[in-house]
């Protein structure tokens, strides 16, 4: 599924609807350059999960922990090296648990990620508006038909 994200409020809304179908297990896998929009979609996706704290970027601190409905377990590998460093760091323990993953620069580690990752690219339009692919989502988002360009 393809949307159009002309704000950040966009972008969070979209987020926030994924992460209210969320179930424990869940790793949603975000790729996009900086600045495209993966730390504003992951702040929607703690409202989805009823998370009231603020989500900043965990660039320094590899990964932030959040707690609501379910953990949620914001992960930023930018500055990894490899997948044995990913794994090094125990995000293994993290990906199985019960909590969500959301993890940035995942294009770095995706052998490592369950079959059941769902995959959210970002891409910035000339006009400065994001388009958001979504993949390999178990559920439909029908309350994001003002987004939705392409199913």
């Amino acid at each position: 599924m393809k949307f159009i994200s002309n704000s950040k409020e966009d972008t969070i809304q979209l987020g926030t609807l994924i992460g209210e179908k969320l179930k424990p297990g869940s790793v949603i896998a975000l790729q996009g350059n900086l600045a495209a929009g993966k730390t504003c979609f992951t702040k929607g996706l703690a409202l989805g999960l009823g998370i009231d704290e603020d989500v900043t970027s965990p660039t320094f601190t590899l990964i932030s922990e959040y707690y609501g409905r379910l953990p949620l377990y914001h992960m930023d590998i930018y500055r990894l090296d490899s997948t044995e460093d990913f794994i090094g760091i125990g995000a293994e323990d993290l990906l199985y648990g019960q909590g969500v993953c959301a993890i940035e620069w995942s294009e770095k580690i995706m052998e490592e990620l369950p079959d059941y990752t769902i995959s959210i690219l970002f891409e910035v339009n000339n006009d400065g508006s994001r388009t958001i692919t979504v993949s390999n989502c178990p559920f439909p988002l029908p309350e994001a038909k003002d987004l939705m360009v392409e199913k």
